[in-house]
């Protein structure tokens, strides 16, 4: 059973091709490649330059299950041509491409000018639901940036603000005892029975939540589908998630004794397995204002009319909650409603930065000085994984908004470069937000990736035969 989990775990790592991509191109352009790192094989380090600073971009390439769309239709409708249930909605190959050039053009202009530093490119695994910059951050490969620069698409264009909600999340392996469910159900056990009841403790805790924070679960194994067998084993996957780090992992804590209270009462076992978590974002005002300034001197997206027509098309297939969801985290963009919207929107230390998802980018934060920035590569409204952005994911507003944000990227890159006074206020203020600790991964050390977790097990395996 566990070998089928990990097997599932797994599938979120398995970006060979776009990794590859990314890898040998940025080998072609002179960067010094170390592959496979923090344990995962589509994990890379690309890297150019030397002495200090050094000056990280982080670039993703994973896709979504379950969202196979046929690119610019206006409907729900899969593409015949691919054989996997896969799309990009959350416009990650955009996100990738964009840091990849912005990496390049960087390592270009300190050639050029004859300025030193380091710059690397981070092709970062596995962001949906896995954490693969977590465990990254955890092995260390963030520790002497002196800045992180990263992005996402989306649909404006600003410096990102939002909070984000740290998580953990963790399999719950009940195991019980099978038996006829009609001559003997008094021998049985009932692992289903167990996670039943763990749901509903956990809705039970609900009113006893700090605010913001957030439970969810999903069944993996109900225990099969013949009602007339007591179910041996069942198991669930549950991600927790509150403001801060600390607080989901307390929260955390209480789950699992739901659980293990699920399992007195039904005289069942239950393994807890951590699976991952993500810390929650740590802003830095001090870059935040270097990549605002950057924003602004670029200036607003160039869109075509064909492409404001895609985008009021696109538009028309969405629901008013859509709308009023972007409106809710962008409500500055709202001073001139369009279909696309172009402009730059104000930053502001101090604005109101309304909780959103959660991101390991988190944990690139808590190790070093890190900003971000969002560009509008879809129509306003479009929802995040969602059929309506793989659609749009290979239109050319997303290309246009790829390309303003490799722009912007870059060009913070250097500006910071040439302002270490910036770097050094950005040290100061992140030690400031951690409290002067270190950084503290919240994954335990012996918790491997998935890929490694498989490679560990086929070990185990391989000398079990052999003994």
């Amino acid at each position: 059973m566990a070998d089928r989990i990990w097997s599932y775990a797994e599938m979120r790592y398995r970006e060979f091709q776009s990794a590859e991509l990314h890898a040998t191109a940025l080998e072609a352009e002179g960067f010094k490649l170390t592959r496979g790192v923090a344990g995962m094989p589509t994990a890379f380090v690309a890297e150019a330059g030397s002495g200090g600073p050094v000056i990280g971009f982080l670039g993703e390439y994973d896709a979504l299950a379950g969202l196979n769309q046929a690119s610019g239709a206006l409907e729900c409708r899969p593409d015949p041509e691919r054989t996997l249930n896969q799309g990009h909605g959350c416009g990650h190959h955009l996100l990738g491409t964009a840091a990849h050039l912005a990496a390049v053009v960087a390592r270009d202009y300190l050639q050029k000018h004859r300025l030193p530093g380091t710059v690397r490119f981070y092709g970062c695994p596995a962001e949906e639901a896995a954490a693969g910059k977590t465990f990254m951050a955890r092995a260390g490969l963030f520790d002497d940036l002196d800045a992180a620069l990263s992005w996402h698409p989306s649909v404006a264009n600003s410096v990102f603000m939002n909070a984000t909600l740290a998580n953990v999340q963790a399999y719950f392996r009940f195991r019980g005892k099978s038996a006829h469910a009609a001559l003997a159900p008094h021998l049985g056990r009932s692992a289903l029975d167990a996670a039943e009841l763990m749901n509903i403790g956990v809705n039970y805790l609900r009113e006893h939540m700090p605010e913001q924070a957030r439970v969810h679960f999903a069944y993996i194994d109900s225990g099969g589908p013949s009602t007339n067998v007591i179910p041996a084993y069942a198991e669930l996957l549950y991600t927790v998630r509150a403001n801060r780090i600390d607080e989901a992992l307390a929260l955390f804590e209480r789950v699992e004794q739901v659980a293990r209270g699920a399992a007195m009462m039904t005289g069942t076992s239950v393994e807890m397995v951590f699976d991952k978590a993500v810390s929650n974002v740590l802003h830095n005002d001090a870059l935040d204002r270097v990549m605002a300034e950057q924003m602004e001197a670029i200036g607003a997206l160039d869109v075509s009319d064909e492409e404001r027509a895609f985008a009021a098309q696109i538009q028309a297939t969405l629901a008013p909650d859509d709308l009023s969801n972007s409106s809710k985290h962008f409500a500055a963009a709202l001073r001139d409603p369009q279909p696309i919207v172009t402009g730059v929107l104000p930053y502001s230390a101090t604005a109101s930065r309304p909780v959103t998802g959660s991101t390991d980018m988190g944990d690139v934060s808590w190790a070093a000085p890190t900003t971000q920035c969002l560009t509008a590569c879809f129509a306003w409204g479009t929802g995040f994984h969602s059929w309506q952005m793989v659609s749009q994911g290979k239109a050319s507003l997303a290309h246009k908004g790829m390309l303003l944000a490799a722009k912007c990227l870059a060009a913070t890159g250097v500006a910071l470069v040439r302002r270490p006074d910036v770097l050094q206020e950005a040290a100061r203020e992140l030690a400031g937000k951690r409290g002067g600790a270190p950084y503290r991964c919240p994954i335990p050390a012996d918790v491997l990736p998935p890929p490694a977790r498989d490679a560990a097990a086929a070990q185990a395996q391989a000398e079990a035969v052999r003994a």
